[in-house]
């Protein structure tokens, strides 16, 4: 049975029959209800892309609901033939030999020996491969329980009832577009729970920005009513090993609650919203100011006061954009405060800034690093940077009462994309740009957010 012990959570009363500690197979006949399935037609669950975020959370729900293998299907898809390097391979050995309990499942399998080849370089191991053995190619180090990989786009959605999306923003719309093909013929809806932050812009017809869950109702035609976005204060590879963690889940009432009650665990608990903008939006501004966090961090050797200071004036330039782009956001505050501080302590957006402001890594290597997988928060420097950078979204600067495009008044986004986008400047500036005494005191960027009706629907492509 796919899983360890500890993750069945059923134990015997006192007659000696099993019955579900954590109402696990209740929860999964209350989501089958609503879905209309009939017995022997099981729930077909499918997470496309197999990104850390993304594999964990397909290995969550085989962890929690493989055992109930007539009522659910799980599993993943991620394109076939992408080689896993020596380097990599000869890490992956050391971390099986490192896990006893992963060593004997690998022997069991008959699937042992393979790694012991590849390490010796006598064999070339596939990321879809490996990840059939519960191994991401982005998290090596945090072994999963092994995953029903599909490598074939069109088997593994056609039927499905529930699609996960863990790709990237940058990869949602064009594979999404491909999968509209295999849903031509369909006659129930599916649902979508959106794992992706990232944005795009457009400056056509007006200027707007395009999220995930935009991408994917365009792309497919399925009601937004039916797309959900799922985010939250998280680190995949911790949330795996059992830290406790919590989200959030947006979007239409008819979904968001029966699948915060499916998806909720003892160590991940799931809450569900109705601000789907907020949440979505702050999910690509986070991994934007996350790569400036990293390299505060880095420049300045952790200083705790360098960094309390960025963090006040990225927040407020946070607040500024979502009021600008939803008409009565959420604050925050909370869990959306909680997944900003994460992201800004620890992620591969931070990582990515430590990394480039230390010298060890170079822009010119891309945003797509082995080991990590995409770095998310720089597309979306660019996208947001271009997005307010329109004069036509003047707003009234407070020096002067003069109008300004939004971008003058987000110092930071505009520093991170002359160093990341026209690399016009080193990652040091973000340092100048935090010691700028003519920087303006967050508290005034944010009064201007929260007292100046300056929302503007067009901004989300809305009339």
């Amino acid at each position: 049975m796919v899983g360890s012990i500890d993750t069945l959570h059923r134990s015997l009363n006192s007659n000696g029959s099993f019955y579900n500690f954590n109402g696990l197979e209740e929860k999964l006949d209350e989501l089958r209800h609503l879905l209309c399935k009939s017995d022997g037609d099981p729930l077909r669950i499918v997470s496309v892309g197999a990104g850390a975020w993304g594999s964990v959370f397909a290995a969550l729900l085989q962890d929690s609901y493989g055992q109930f293998r007539d009522k659910v299907q799980i599993r993943i898809w991620r394109r076939p033939a992408r080689a896993v390097d020596r380097a990599t391979a000869e890490h992956l050995f050391e971390v099986i030999n490192s896990r006893e309990d992963v060593l004997r499942r690998l022997i069991r399998r008959c699937a042992y020996l393979k790694y012991v080849e590849a390490r010796l370089g006598d064999r070339t191991l596939f990321a879809d491969e490996i990840l059939k053995d519960g191994f991401c190619l982005n998290m090596i180090d945090t072994p999963l329980c092994p995953l029903k990989v599909v490598t074939n786009l069109q088997e593994a959605v056609w039927d499905a009832d529930i699609v996960v999306n863990g790709l990237p923003s940058t990869e949602t719309r064009d594979v999404f577009q491909e999968i509209s093909n295999y849903w031509k013929e369909r006659i129930t809806v599916p649902i979508i729970i959106s794992l992706s932050k990232g944005i795009e812009a457009a400056l056509q017809p007006l200027p707007h920005i395009i999220t995930p869950t935009q991408m994917i109702n365009r792309a497919t035609g399925v009601p937004i009513e039916n797309i959900l976005y799922l985010g939250g204060p998280n680190i995949a590879s911790e949330i795996y090993n059992k830290e406790y963690a919590n989200a959030r889940i947006c979007g239409a009432e008819q979904w968001r609650k029966p699948l915060a009650k499916f998806l909720r665990q003892p160590h991940f608990i799931v809450w569900d919203n109705s601000d789907l903008v907020t949440h979505e939006v702050m999910g690509g501004l986070k991994n934007v100011y996350a790569i400036g966090a990293g390299m505060v961090a880095a420049l300045t050797k952790e200083s705790a006061t360098s960094k309390s200071v960025y963090f006040a004036h990225c927040t407020s330039e946070m607040i500024f954009i979502t009021h600008l782009l939803a008409e009565e956001p959420e604050k925050l505050a909370g869990p959306l405060l909680a997944d900003t501080y994460v992201t800004l302590l620890k992620g591969r957006n931070a990582w990515y800034g430590q990394m480039l402001a230390k010298g060890e890594l170079s822009r010119d290597m891309g945003d797509s690093i082995s080991g990590k997988g995409m770095i998310q928060g720089v597309s979306a420097v660019g996208a947001f940077y271009e997005l307010l950078s329109q004069s036509s979204l003047s707003v009234l600067h407070p020096d002067g009462n003069k109008p300004v495009a939004p971008v003058e008044l987000c110092p930071l986004l505009k520093t991170l994309y002359k160093i990341l986008i026209t690399r016009e400047k080193t990652a040091e500036a973000i340092l100048q740009a935090l010691r700028d005494e003519t920087l303006n005191d967050p508290r005034e960027r944010i009064e201007i957010a929260q007292t100046h009706a300056f929302y503007k629907p067009s901004l989300l492509g809305q009339p």
